[in-house]
């Protein structure tokens, strides 16, 4: 990776001769990435499917070069795959739900028989564990009220070890920056 060492080298020079932070992490760079490891992760964020050659050409890259990035990237766990966002509401799933619930303890064989059971049922799309009033918040797609009072009948009122269940369904979702612009902001 002497390409990567001798860019990570320029960054540090460039911001180090105007006075500006000089490791990765000062700059906003996580662990041994650089800007355009950076600028490649937001294209790959905004368009999966681009070609190599267009992301090459954004990032001032050769065509080569952004290929082995690309795959460092893949291997490092920077990227961990690419897939569709799917319009659920277009697939007929008009409700979302945030389901918190409590469990009666925490020994970590009754959080693993929890979760093992969630993630059985069809149309839960996040799980996590969280800190606060809840153990669990719970990510939900159904297709109307009816669908998601039969989940919770047949499979949330089920689950192993609950004691409450509190949901919230979504009125509308806001659009936000997409989680690369989150991760690495808009501008860098």
């Amino acid at each position: 990776m002497a390409c990567r060492e001798s860019l990570q080298r320029y960054d540090r020079d460039r911001h180090r001769a105007h006075g500006i932070a000089a490791t990765n992490m000062e700059i906003g760079y996580p662990c041994n990435m650089d800007r355009i490891d950076a600028a490649i992760l937001k294209s790959l964020a905004a368009d999966a499917r681009a070609p190599v050659s267009a992301i090459a050409t954004q990032v001032g890259l050769s065509q080569s070069a952004c290929t082995r990035r690309i795959q460092a990237l893949e291997a490092s766990g920077h990227v961990q795959g690419y897939g569709a966002r799917l319009g659920h509401r277009r697939l007929g799933f008009r409700i979302t739900a945030l389901v918190d619930i409590t469990l009666g303890t925490q020994v970590e064989e009754d959080l693993a028989r929890f979760e093992a059971a969630v993630a059985q049922i069809d149309g839960v799309v996040e799980c996590a564990l969280v800190s606060g009033g809840q153990d669990y918040r719970l990510k939900i797609l159904a297709r109307d009220l009816d669908d998601y009072e039969r989940l919770h009948r047949e499979h949330l009122g089920r689950l192993p070890g609950v004691v409450t269940i509190n949901s919230s369904f979504v009125l509308r979702a806001i659009p936000t920056r997409s989680e690369a612009e989150a991760l690495f902001g808009a501008g860098r």
